[in-house]
């Protein structure tokens, strides 16, 4: 089929959190595929406003999609038209409020994310979420919350749809994004941290090194910030730097204390 791309976007209190850097990255994924989108970054913010207020959606979830169209079936389409699509729906947590204040648990995932050569790494396209999609199936039928994928080089990458951070003797660890999505919400973490001062290591990370983490945390549009408590048999803590980026974020993005998410009546 023809390849697409597409973003995931939080509503908060009626307002897409960073929604202008969504939209411009949407543009520059299609960009990666070779193709450009019927419409400029700032009117897709302006569409994507006026689909959550048809909606009446005042927390909820935002996907822009755009794709080749169907009139060239075949692998090479450079004819075809594009489409550009926006839904929105109620959104709630992506993990339960127990897995959030205990940590969610993650299993290693025998799906590897590839070499940056063999695929558009930094575009949000939808071929990379195949392997997300096989990896947390998997790792849900093990009875974790998601899976953990190393990459092509057996390095530490990211799960299947958020990056991962850990801390050690009060300084934050996170992998290098050179074959995975570089985050949103990674990067609003990270700015955080650097304004608390923590020191942030970009790096890459063996999974032998992970025995001497304490702390761990997912990051995502989705997953907003979400602590991690086991990874296999490896445990971690919710300490105290995992709840100021969660407090943090959630502040940042004006979250109710409560995190609910609901519908307009």
């Amino acid at each position: 089929p023809p390849p697409g791309v597409s973003e995931g976007e939080r509503a908060y209190e009626g307002e897409i959190f960073r929604l202008g850097a969504h939209s411009a990255r949407l543009v520059r994924s299609a960009a990666a595929l070779g193709f450009a989108l019927p419409a400029s970054a700032a009117e897709i913010d302006a569409s994507c406003r006026q689909v959550l207020a048809a909606n009446r959606i005042i927390d909820g979830y935002v996907r822009p999609v755009a794709w080749r169209g169907s009139e060239e079936m075949s692998v090479a389409a450079p004819a075809s038209r594009i489409h550009l699509a926006i839904a929105a729906w109620p959104w709630p947590s992506y993990f339960t409020p127990q897995a959030q204040a205990e940590g969610v648990r993650l299993a290693w995932a025998r799906w590897r994310r590839p070499p940056p050569d063999c695929a558009p790494v930094a575009a949000k396209a939808g071929g990379h979420y195949v392997i997300g999609t096989m990896a947390k199936h998997e790792a849900m039928e093990r009875g974790y919350d998601d899976g953990l994928k190393l990459d092509w080089r057996g390095r530490v990458a990211d799960a299947t749809g958020a990056n991962i951070f850990f801390v050690k003797d009060g300084e934050v660890h996170t992998p290098l994004a050179d074959c995975f999505l570089n985050g949103l919400t990674r990067k609003t973490v990270i700015g955080m941290l650097e304004e608390k001062q923590i020191k942030v290591h970009e790096r890459h990370i063996m999974p032998e090194e992970m025995e001497g983490f304490e702390q761990c945390w997912l990051t995502g549009t989705a997953a907003e910030v979400t602590p991690v408590g086991e990874i296999d048999d490896l445990s971690f803590t919710v300490g105290d730097i995992s709840k100021w980026m969660m407090d943090d974020y959630d502040k940042a993005v004006g979250k109710d204390t409560n995190g609910a998410q609901s519908a307009a009546e």
